[in-house]
């Protein structure tokens, strides 16, 4: 079965805080799709700049605007999901902008692929305004990826459509976490689904600016550690898929021991602990679970 093109309602969630400028080009890259949207919705997250009073100038009435207090990328997310209308999810950060056909790409893929919810592009990346290539680590590919997500994030965000109904199935973004909110997102949906991926680049993402989350905090992976333990306690994952996460755990946190240890950072060097002793009781558990399935086996042979 192939779904039609035109049962996609394509509703765009922009975050945004303390970016006028840049957000201009970000929605702009929107409104020049080839594939219009059915809306945009700018979620301001509590900026001071301007960001309103430029974009309704430049924009007029094309997108519907919410501004709430500073609370971080993940309730802005959210807040935009709760807004939309559309059966079809698109996100864009602020300073990234969209090739001109990267929604009806996109769109056509998905109604050669029914099975699929979820779609994410290949990327083209500016480093303080020069084009590079990314490492190998961060290649993306398609289909059951739950394992290569592990070691880091190998989906942008501003690359992704996905159905409205799958954040009433696996949740929302965590805004308990200030940073790696994505990470622990798509570690929970490719858990359970397979995602569509696209090779060629739709999506202009830019870095190496002051205000990217990740230049404000030492040891992302202390966020990371957090989602993955959240997995680990979730029952979502396979044997196979609960190993891998219990190996990407400790991984991490000898990383985050030794860099803790360096700064005599014992908070940190506690909650490291916590992580690997919680780790290890689903790792006993799910032990315990196999043997127990074994004996039962072999007591009905």
């Amino acid at each position: 079965m192939v779904i039609p093109e035109d049962a996609f309602q394509i509703s765009v969630v922009i975050p945004t805080f303390n970016r006028a400028t840049r957000v201009v080009a970000a929605m702009q890259s929107v409104l020049d799709q080839s594939a219009p949207p059915h809306e945009v919705i700018v979620v301001d997250d509590g900026s001071s700049d301007g960001t309103e009073a430029l974009i309704r100038d430049r924009f007029g009435d094309q997108f519907d605007y919410i501004y709430q207090s500073n609370r971080g990328v993940s309730h802005a997310r959210n807040a935009g999901i709760q807004r939309a209308s559309g059966n079809w999810i698109a996100f864009l950060d602020s300073d990234d902008q969209w090739m001109p056909e990267k929604l009806q790409v996109q769109m056509a893929a998905l109604a050669n692929n029914p099975g699929y919810g979820f779609c994410h592009t290949n990327e083209i990346w500016i480093r303080k305004g020069k084009r590079v290539n990314p490492m190998n680590k961060h290649d993306k590919c398609g289909g059951y990826i739950y394992q290569k997500c592990l070691p880091l994030c190998v989906i942008s965000p501003s690359s992704v459509l996905m159905r409205r109904e799958i954040f009433d199935e696996t949740g929302w973004f965590d805004e308990s976490l200030p940073a790696c909110e994505d990470y622990d997102y798509w570690l929970r949906y490719c858990s359970r689904y397979p995602v569509l991926y696209i090779e060629s680049p739709q999506l202009i993402k830019h870095g190496g600016h002051s205000d990217q989350l990740s230049r404000h905090y030492w040891g992302m992976d202390r966020f990371r550690v957090r989602a993955l333990l959240n997995m680990l306690e979730s029952n979502y994952l396979s044997e196979q898929d609960t190993i891998a996460t219990i190996e990407m755990v400790r991984e991490k946190c000898r990383v985050l021991q030794a860099g803790a240890a360096k700064r005599a950072n014992h908070n940190m060097l506690a909650f490291c602990q916590e992580v690997l002793t919680r780790a290890e009781i689903v790792m006993n558990a799910k032990c315990c679970q196999r043997t127990h399935e074994q004996g039962c086996v072999d007591a009905g042979n």
